[in-house]
């Protein structure tokens, strides 16, 4: 089972690493759906991991949050607005999106809170005194609609 972990392990880093590759501006015309930027900071007072994802165009409702084993995944989908006529120019990238952030230390997630506001959403797990083995917890954005 552990090695098992670990190849799951091995093929998100690369998956992450393709994306990153595929996330150039000389390949951003070839992909479907976006890839939102993520900052991670470490506090010590409180110890707490505050992950900042950017989100902007993106419905809150459609955001989903789930932290388990290290591992913090944040999906949802940009939807392209309805528009009528005829593009001249398309930059913006639409559609769904997951990123996987691995956590350097163990989290209590139960104990975790998450608040969307101007596009970013930001997610506070504090760090586990000591390491538990915790299932998948879905966590709930306060404040959204």
């Amino acid at each position: 089972m552990k090695r098992q972990t670990d190849i799951d392990r091995l093929h998100d880093e690369i998956q992450e690493l393709i994306d990153d590759l595929w996330h150039l501006p000389r390949f951003v015309g070839g992909r479907r759906g976006f890839r939102p930027q993520v900052d991670c900071i470490r506090s010590e007072d409180p110890a707490e991991l505050r992950v900042v994802v950017e989100l902007p165009g993106v419905d809150a409702q459609s955001i989903k949050i789930v932290a388990a084993d290290r591992v913090l995944v944040v999906a949802g989908e940009r939807r392209r607005p309805e528009v009528s006529g005829r593009y001249q120019q398309l930059e913006i990238e639409y559609g769904p999106f997951q990123r996987r952030i691995q956590l350097d230390e163990p989290v209590d997630p139960s104990a975790a809170t998450a608040r969307f506001e101007n596009g970013m959403l930001i997610v506070v797990l504090p760090i586990a005194p000591q390491v538990t083995q915790t299932e998948r917890v879905s966590i709930v954005i306060r404040g959204r609609a």
